[in-house]
């Protein structure tokens, strides 16, 4: 892929999202694998006759999107269920993020992976990974006044991903978001930088 590819992640409540609008605000395109993930499963999105095929007309909604608490009771149910889940929409978020990264026509594309790290399918199509950090105490402060979860339920999440250290292990860069916007947005600014000289580096080598 000739396009320089930042792939962007961090535990829930990093601030993920916060970080990769910053980018966008730079001039950076942004190719997001959830927001790829909601309209492939949107009504008359591209993997929802797969799905219905396999799950049944329950999983979708009279509108024909699909029902996600359905599916994800059927999936946290049955964990084979869980598997023919991602059977089917991984490769078809692996191939049209990839084919969004392609099309880019900015210096630079930041591809935010939720499950970067987990996942290992991502990493060999990225030039630089970039992890949003904060302490694991502010990520469950963040989403229980975002979402109103329990401590508990938060943490159950957080235990479903990568350690913290595990996670960092893996970061070429680190972004962290400890602190109030104006420090994220400097924070983001030097990146954003260091991101255009790379990608000037990658466009010169590839001549």
């Amino acid at each position: 892929m000739s396009t320089f590819v930042v792939g962007l992640t961090g535990g829930i409540g990093s601030g993920k999202s916060t970080v990769a609008d910053l980018f966008v605000q730079h001039g950076a395109a942004l190719v997001d694998t959830d927001a790829v993930a909601h309209q492939l499963t949107a009504a008359g999105g591209e993997a929802m006759p797969a799905l219905i095929g396999e799950f049944g007309a329950d999983v979708a909604t009279v509108e024909g999107a699909l029902d996600r608490a359905a599916m994800r009771r059927m999936a946290f149910a049955d964990p084979l269920a869980r598997a023919r889940l991602e059977a089917i929409l991984h490769p078809l978020i692996r191939q049209v993020s990839a084919e969004r990264c392609r099309a880019a026509a900015t210096p630079y594309v930041i591809l935010a992976v939720p499950l970067l790290v987990e996942s290992g399918a991502y990493r060999e199509r990225c030039d630089r990974i970039l992890v949003v950090d904060c302490p694991e105490s502010l990520q469950v402060e963040r989403v229980i006044a975002r979402n109103g979860m329990t401590v508990d339920e938060v943490r159950a999440i957080m235990a479903a991903q990568v350690p913290r250290q595990q996670r960092l292990a893996a970061a070429d860069d680190v972004v962290s978001n400890d602190g109030d916007r104006a420090e994220l947005f400097d924070r983001v600014s030097a990146l954003h930088l260091k991101y255009l000289a790379l990608s000037a580096e990658k466009v010169k080598a590839a001549c």
